[in-house]
Order: C-alpha cells, then structure tokens, then sequence
C-alpha cells in the first residue's frame, strides 16, 4: 500500500507488496522490493537498493546508492526469510549497508533510532545497534556485532564477529577490535586497548562531576590495580548502591564471552 502523499520519482520502481507511508520521498532510480515497509516522512535519495522483508521507520533520511535489507554475505545463507528492522529519524549516508539476519542467530538484523552512518559503513547480518550512535566514514561492524546507546565508531574502525561495545563509549579511527569493549571506555589502537574515559562525551549528555568521577574510579580498578575481572567485580559491585551508573559496567563484564579490551 502507497500512501496518496508519498512522492515516487517516475523512474523509481516500487514493487507491489512494499508499504509506503505518508510523505515519504523516493528519489529516481531507486528500487524498493515487496515486503518494504517505510514509516511516514521517511527520504530516499536516488540510485538506492531496499529490499525486503524490511521495516524501516520513521523519518529516516536515506541518501544515494545505499543498500538495505540485502541478502548478508554469510556462507551459510541458504535464502532463508530474515529480517532488517530501522527505526525512526536515522541517516544513512552515501554508499552505506546493512544486511538481514540470518537463522543461525535471531533472524534479524536490528538498528535503532537517531544514528547517524556517514559514507560507507556497514552494518552486517544479525547486528544489533542502539540509539544515538555515530560511524565515521568505512566503520565496519561484522556479523552478530552489539552496539549499546551513544557509542561513536571513528572512520574505518572495524570490530570482530559477535563483539559488543557497551554505551557511551568512544572507539578511535582505524581501531581494530578482538575484543569486547565495557560502557565509558575510549578504544583505540590495532589491536584495539583502553584508553580512559569518555569524560567529553559523558559531560556532553549530562552524568554529574560525581558521576563521571565514579565510572573513572571503577576504570582505575579494571585497568590500573592489577586486579583479575572476577576480583575487579567485587570492588565494583560495592559501588553501585552508591553510584548506580557504576552497574551497566558490572553487568557488561559479567556477560562478556570474548572477554573485554585491557
């Protein structure tokens, strides 16, 4: 169904069975296939690729030549129904990808809302991105990859299949991550290790000096007590009831199978 206020360029191609909202733009030379949902408001440049089943959300902004909801690049993808689902107010720059899942993990590929991809970078098969994220020019997440909230991927940052980054961290450009990286932390190098805090980042969506103060506490016992994690834990976990911002890296680490960048 094509809402009567959606604006399709003549030499668009829209496939019977796509769902197009209210005011939603397609640029020419686009092609968007059947079972592609697109929420109201949303912009789509010229010469983009959307397939489907795909649900993309509200005013989104999707500029040329990016390609959506493809078939992944896993081996063992064998044309199974999977899923790509966007959420609202995202841009997706020029070039950009992201694939659906496949049936060897949930079957769908999940992004969510006001994230910016600039030029080029990818979002692989069963990932799992956040709110308010950034990725720099060529930043490459692999297949299975868990992006937090606020998280900011410097240009051609890549990290390994089934990594995790935690929220508001910072990952430098052209870092190479083997390994998970907690909540707060800033990232760089090949391969990738700590490097403090994101205090800049922390202030700008408001954590309190005391706050800030505490995660940097809770890095010094990670990172500079020569602690094994299972004794950092317990150090950690005695800061919560008074700092409970300190709780998202307790419960990050304790889940962590590749364990964390040190």
């Amino acid at each position: 169904m094509i809402d009567s206020s959606a604006r399709i360029h003549q030499t668009a191609i829209v496939e019977d069975g796509a769902t197009l909202g209210a005011g939603v733009t397609v640029g020419p030379w686009t092609y968007i296939g059947k079972e592609v949902e697109i929420g109201e408001g949303t912009v789509i440049g010229s010469h983009c690729v959307i397939k489907g089943p795909t649900k993309i959300g509200c005013r989104n902004r999707i500029f040329q030549f990016a390609s959506i909801g493809e078939d992944c690049q896993d081996k063992k993808y064998a044309g199974e129904r999977t899923f790509l689902e966007i959420g609202d107010d995202n841009v997706i720059r020029e070039h950009c990808s992201m694939h659906r899942g496949t049936v060897q993990d949930e079957g769908i590929t999940r992004v969510g809302s006001r994230n910016l991809f600039m030029i080029n970078s990818h979002v692989a098969h069963d990932c799992r991105v956040g709110d308010d994220c950034i990725f720099a020019n060529n930043a490459t997440l692999a297949g299975h990859v868990h992006i937090g909230n606020w998280v900011i991927f410097g240009g051609l940052a890549a990290i390994h299949q089934h990594g995790r980054v935690g929220d508001h961290a910072f990952i430098a450009g052209m870092a190479a991550l083997n390994m998970d990286v907690p909540p707060y932390v800033m990232a760089a190098g090949h391969y990738a290790k700590p490097f403090g805090v994101n205090v800049v980042g922390l202030q700008r969506r408001g954590f309190t000096s005391a706050e800030i103060m505490a995660i940097r506490r809770a890095y010094r016992i990670i990172y500079r007590e020569d602690l094994q994690i299972k004794e950092a834990l317990v150090k950690l976990e005695g800061m919560i009831e008074e700092f409970p911002c300190v709780k998202p890296l307790v419960d990050f680490i304790k889940v962590s199978e590749r364990g964390i960048i040190r």
